[in-house]
């Protein structure tokens, strides 16, 4: 193994993202060779014993990567404090630990992926990369040209201004209609606050989309791992 930084090792180990690595090592539950480190800039290499809470890390493990169709009423997390059924309940036959990548809200559904390379999870949710991701929405009412022009050039909402994002049309209805949504940002419930923003209530919001991955025909509750084809366009 080359020197590398002891997030990115513990990120390539299958621990947690880079950035979750970064928070592990703050509140110094990671030694080096039986010392704790609790900053950043430290290196290492295969010689080196690394431990996260006393357990002796290996770097190399099987990068798994799953496509799962998350159903309403799933938390997008390792854990939940109110004991929610989450993401991993569905992929209890793999025997890896994996986290998601990102998140998707609870009574949201659709496409989401989970992973243990942490560097692919940071590429993918870092906001410098961009990654678009699209949703079906169906929301109330139709919305008019100039309500559709202040979504696509940024709304303002809570302590922020969301980047340009797009909203298509698919389907209208005498009181509803089905819209595509694509944004590369991934704040808190932001969808159904920028449809809120522009007068339009979000009645169903499910992810079809993740930069070039299609949720396609996958049933919901369903996962199935990536291609080859799929992880390198992802790359």
């Amino acid at each position: 193994m080359a020197e590398m930084r002891l997030q990115k090792f513990l990120a390539h180990a299958g621990i947690a993202s880079r950035r979750a690595a970064e928070d592990i090592i703050k509140q110094g539950r990671v030694t080096v060779n039986g010392k704790t480190i609790t900053d950043m800039g430290v290196n290492v290499h295969d010689t080196d014993a690394v431990t996260v809470d006393g357990k002796l890390i290996a770097n190399e493990e099987e990068k798994i990567y799953i496509m799962l169709n998350k159903p309403v009423g799933y938390v997008s997390s390792a854990k939940d404090q109110f004991a929610r059924p989450t993401v991993l309940d569905l992929v209890k036959d793999i025997n890896k630990r994996l986290y998601p990548v990102g998140r998707l809200d609870y009574d949201t559904s659709g496409l989401i992926l989970l992973t243990n390379d942490g560097e692919l999870t940071y590429k993918l949710t870092h906001p410098r990369h961009e990654i678009d991701k699209v949703y079906e929405a169906l929301i109330s009412e139709i919305p008019s040209s100039n309500e559709i022009k202040k979504f696509e050039t940024g709304l303002e909402i809570e302590d922020y201004i969301t980047s340009p994002a797009k909203i298509i049309i698919r389907q209208r209805h005498e009181k509803t209609s089905l819209v595509h949504i694509t944004i590369h940002e991934g704040k808190n419930r932001q969808v159904r606050k920028m449809c809120a923003a522009i007068g339009h209530v979000v009645i169903t919001l499910k992810r079809i989309a993740i930069g070039s991955l299609f949720l396609s025909n996958l049933p919901e509750g369903k996962w199935r791992r990536l291609t080859d084809t799929e992880l390198k366009s992802l790359y």
